[in-house]
């Protein structure tokens, strides 16, 4: 049997009144590749900082790694959502991609030898090694998520989380990005998240639907009522390439 690396056990956030997370329950594989949609505002990312440890749970339990999330952190690699930066910041690629190394030397400790060549290899692996002397605010949209993945693999992790990583970047780089993830995926637990169905891919091994609560079996088979659940209105969702995931027979149009 494959070993569990997260388990979350009934598991809610609350802010006050109101309820972001519900009733939460999951278990993830190692080397599971799994795909979380869900609308916007439905809970998706206080789900991986709830994971990461960041978040305390109102109720419930995480283990992450056998342990609570803040003992396993150091294990964990976080690509974030794209936020904004001021893009005249000088600081390369390189910079960004040794801050993964943080977690291991703390804010004072001082880059080595050892820090470098694996801040070159994980830029080697997302394909990004040339540009390592490049301003990270001079990068397009889908060199910079390469960065950002770069530096997560800088800290050697186990599980890679992902949030919102194909988010304003074009189709022929989200595939590019789906075959890099794939191949990281041999070695490393991946769990992505997104708001939108349509980027959820051949890639991915396991499919979870998150809107509040959590609806997930295990596959990566969904059905039409999870998704309606889940954006909680009527859904035709139409899939191509092998294998289908067409989720309702349309009818033929009659002349």
């Amino acid at each position: 049997m494959s070993e569990e690396v997260i388990r979350l056990d009934d598991v809610w956030v609350k802010y006050g009144d109101l309820t972001i997370l519900e009733e939460i329950n999951l278990s993830v594989q190692n080397l599971d590749f799994l795909g979380i949609i869900g609308p916007n505002g439905g809970g998706k990312t206080t789900l991986l900082k709830v994971i990461l440890g960041l978040i305390k749970p109102t109720r419930g339990n995480v283990k992450v790694l056998g342990n609570p999330p803040e003992k396993s952190r150091r294990f964990i690699g976080y690509v974030p959502q794209i936020t904004q930066f001021d893009r005249n910041f000088p600081v390369t690629v390189l910079d960004v991609v040794l801050m993964g190394r943080l977690g291991r030397k703390g804010l004072l400790g001082k880059y080595g030898e050892e820090d470098r060549k694996v801040a070159y290899k994980a830029l080697e692996s997302v394909e990004m090694l040339e540009f390592e002397d490049k301003q990270v605010g001079k990068l397009s949209g889908g060199e910079l998520q390469r960065v950002l993945l770069a530096r997560a693999l800088a800290s050697d992790p186990k599980i890679l989380l992902l949030d919102e990583p194909t988010a304003s970047i074009d189709e022929p780089t989200k595939t590019e990005l789906y075959e890099l993830l794939k191949n990281l995926n041999r070695e490393i637990t991946i769990i992505l998240v997104s708001h939108d169905i349509g980027v959820i891919s051949s890639y991915v091994d396991k499919i979870a639907c998150l809107n509040r609560r959590l609806f997930y079996h295990g596959s990566k088979e969904i059905d039409r009522e999870t998704i309606e659940k889940t954006y909680q209105c009527p859904v035709d969702l139409i899939a191509h390439g092998v294998p289908h995931r067409v989720l309702r027979k349309h009818k033929e149009k009659v002349e």
